[in-house]
């Protein structure tokens, strides 16, 4: 690929990972609603299914060889980039309003920001921060200017709630921020393949009595299609585009296309009728997206390119 088209690919990249990841949360939400699976169980489900789909895709490119070393940087990956995240998003949702957890979720570009900072020394220039803090006001004005997203089935949030949603978005935000040397080294499909083996078995022996204990007479049609679209789409499919996103370009910049989450709710919430388009949606779309342009133009993006 050349040296052109690859901000563009990593930007199509993590646009199409948040973009599954938007709908992601309304359907774990449904899952979680319905009481079938417990979250450990529908991780390992989701650990499982993604495990064999990246094996069996690895056997299309060459054979490649993961350095003994970086195994060990694998495993830690694994956990802050999957275990962790994938957990506390799956608990938390059931103790959380929609509202909290679109706004704790948006919290993760910023951490990511310092975080990169930190162990890539990747610059927080004015226009970068500026960028950051204006898409995050863009978001938090349209979530509290949006009926759909404040609907929800809880109507409290829990404490732990919260602590789960805050580790979330910080283990989320440390492998986006330190991971990024060693998603370059290899393949996606090699990286991807050992990742998500580590997570399925650390996750297979902690989470075997909530399978043994899953009462099938509630895994119905719609159950079942859910768990499938979570285990091809949201799992397999955008944790193949978050790396190539990491790869292409800076990881602020990759977690600030979560911000899509919250505008594609308004948005798909407007279509169906439920939501009406407003002056102040269109000031929070402009903002996020305003802000998203000064990230990329910041001079420590330049210097990463």
């Amino acid at each position: 690929m050349s040296k052109q088209l690859k901000p563009v690919a990593g930007h199509l990249a993590s646009a199409g990972a948040y973009t599954i990841f938007a709908f992601n949360i309304i359907i774990c939400k449904e899952i979680a609603d319905a009481g079938a699976v417990s979250p450990l169980a529908l991780f390992t489900f989701r650990a499982l299914g993604a495990t064999v789909l990246f094996w069996l895709c690895s056997l299309a490119i060459p054979h490649e060889k993961v350095e003994r070393k970086d195994f060990k940087y694998i495993v830690i990956a694994s956990v802050l980039g999957l275990l962790i995240p994938q957990m506390t998003f799956l608990s938390a949702i059931t103790i959380t309003t929609t509202i909290d957890t679109s706004i704790l979720t948006s919290l993760s570009p910023v951490v990511t920001m310092i975080i990169a900072a930190i162990f890539l020394k990747e610059p927080i220039t004015w226009k970068k921060a500026g960028g950051v803090i204006l898409a995050f006001v863009g978001v938090l004005f349209l979530i509290f200017n949006s009926l759909s997203i404040s609907s929800g089935t809880v109507s409290k949030t829990s404490p732990v709630g919260i602590a789960l949603m805050l580790l979330n978005s910080f283990s989320f935000a440390l492998y986006l921020g330190i991971f990024r040397p060693l998603i370059s080294k290899y393949h996606v499909f090699t990286f991807m393949k050992w990742m998500f083996l580590v997570s399925l078995l650390i996750a297979l022996p902690i989470s075997w009595h909530d399978i043994r204990s899953i009462d099938t007479a509630c895994l119905d049609i719609n159950i079942i299609s859910r768990i499938l679209y979570l285990i091809i789409f949201a799992t397999f499919i955008a944790y193949w585009l978050i790396p190539i996103g990491q790869k292409n370009i800076r990881p602020t910049l990759v977690s600030m296309y979560s911000y899509l989450q919250p505008i594609l709710g308004v948005l798909i919430s407007i279509v169906i009728g439920m939501d009406v388009l407003t002056w102040q949606k269109i000031v929070s779309v402009v903002a996020v997206f305003s802000g998203v342009v000064l990230v990329n133009n910041s001079r420590a993006a330049k210097r990463a390119g």
